[in-house]
């Protein structure tokens, strides 16, 4: 499966994609959509940058707020297209700025996933 096949599901996706770890191997397909999500999350940067965006007060963030990252503008501008590609970001223009939010049935999904299956 292309990348674009696997953002393109993702993004359409309402439920998490995958059942939890613990309950049964993941198929292909799944494997394939998760690991897009966990891909974009694996570069330190990014991942200071994620959470940055999903711990800032009203749940979006201004990019001159969340800059401060030890990298230089382009480089964080890079690391932010390459979140929202990965459809764990969304973003508005408001004039100059450009602000961000995390995408909540995303994080639901992968919060779904890592969870231990209830017992029964």
């Amino acid at each position: 499966m292309s990348n674009e096949k696997a953002l393109a599901a993702l993004r359409s996706e309402t439920t998490p994609c995958c059942p939890p770890l613990s309950e049964r191997p993941l198929t292909a397909e799944e494997a394939e959509r998760t690991a897009v999500m966990f891909k974009a999350l694996g570069d330190p940067v990014r991942l200071r940058l994620f959470s940055s965006v999903a711990s800032h007060e009203g749940g979006e963030a201004c990019v001159c707020d969340i800059s401060d990252v030890g990298v230089s503008q382009p480089t964080v501008s890079h690391h932010l297209k390459k979140l929202k590609e990965a459809g764990l970001l969304s973003s508005e223009r408001r004039g100059t700025w450009v602000y961000y939010r995390v995408e909540p049935t995303v994080l639901a999904a992968m919060g779904a996933l890592l969870t231990k299956a209830a017992s029964a």
